[in-house]
């Protein structure tokens, strides 16, 4: 793998410069998006409708349909896939807001807040079931097989997670298998049928372009709990401490700790709801311990990896957006 270089802040219009290839696609994927969530039942519609406001920026979308024009015409379907594939990411949220009772995400209250535990459940659910409903209406086994595949694994890290019932035994292998699961299945998901649905010899490496950008991704996104406050992350600041999750920066420095700073951690996660304060001095031990550079350089070689992944495909205003979103992945709303 190349030497890794500290690459410079991103820029906050860089996701959008990323899907400018793509842009007038991505409306239609909304479109998509809308019809296939359309339902006669009227508390299923007004979540739906709550829901379109609250989606996300759109980045498993936009890899999809960036993949697919690498090598490729644009191909409708592949605009199809996207949607499911939010709808997939969607639902995965859902679920997560509910098993973990959070009240807020992107800012806004989570589904969970507004109606109820059950109602979110059970719309993740339905959101699930709309997904396959129209991968059969597509009628191909192939998509079916690609996210049947990633959305076992998601449920597999969710329960591997919650069987750690000693959190702070979380070592960095099971945090590397957990993310691989949760977060780097779903992209390299996103990725490997942009190409199935454009020019499929790309298959191979775009998938792992995914899932190696899905793992810069997501430890980038845990050390932004260390880092960013509420106005970045639309969540808490400190949010997976006070959750008792660990994580990578965490991790890193749990066996360099003196018994009083293991104390300082463990009375953390032995409080069922931590304040400020205990919040405040286990960031400040992490990060005077090397956690969060030891967490960004981990960041740094899978974005590494996910460089590698592209360099023999062909060149062209989408592939420069992939090699842009590596970028982004590692340092948006550093």
């Amino acid at each position: 793998m190349r030497q890794q270089q500290e690459p410079p802040i991103a820029d906050p219009s860089e996701l959008a410069r990323i899907q400018a290839p793509v842009a007038d696609r991505l409306d239609r994927v909304v479109d998509e998006f809308r019809r296939i969530l359309v339902a006669d039942f009227e508390g299923v519609g007004e979540i739906n409708e709550y829901l379109l406001r609250v989606r996300g920026k759109l980045f498993r979308p936009s890899l999809l349909l960036l993949c697919n024009e690498i090598g490729s015409e644009r191909t409708a379907r592949a605009e199809t896939l996207a949607a499911v594939i939010e709808l997939i990411h969607l639902a995965t949220l859902v679920h997560d807001d509910a098993v973990d009772h959070s009240v807020m995400r992107r800012g806004m209250p989570t589904i969970n807040a507004i109606w109820s535990h059950q109602v979110s459940i059970i719309m993740g659910d339905y959101l699930y079931s709309r997904s396959i409903s129209e991968l059969a209406r597509l009628g191909d086994i192939e998509p079916v097989r690609i996210l049947a595949g990633a959305s076992n694994a998601m449920s597999v890290g969710e329960l591997r997670q919650l069987a750690s019932f000693d959190a702070l035994e979380f070592g960095e292998g099971d945090y590397m298998q957990l993310i691989g699961c949760k977060t780097a299945s779903l992209m390299s998901a996103a990725c490997e049928l942009g190409a199935f649905a454009g020019n499929p010899a790309y298959r191979a490496p775009l998938a792992r372009f995914g899932y190696e950008l899905g793992m810069a991704f997501q430890i980038a996104d845990d050390l932004l709990d260390y880092t960013a406050d509420e106005a970045v992350t639309g969540k808490p600041a400190g949010l997976d401490l006070r959750e008792h999750k660990v994580t990578l920066p965490l991790i890193a420095v749990l066996p360099e700790l003196n018994a009083a700073d293991r104390e300082c951690v463990e009375d953390l996660f032995a409080t069922s709801e931590p304040d400020d304060s205990q919040i405040a001095a286990v960031v400040r031990l992490v990060t005077a311990h090397g956690g969060l550079d030891y967490a960004r350089n981990r960041a740094l070689e899978f974005a590494g990896n996910a460089a590698d992944a592209l360099e023999k495909l062909p060149g062209g205003p989408a592939l420069n957006s992939l090699e842009q979103s590596i970028l982004y992945a590692v340092e948006r709303n550093r």
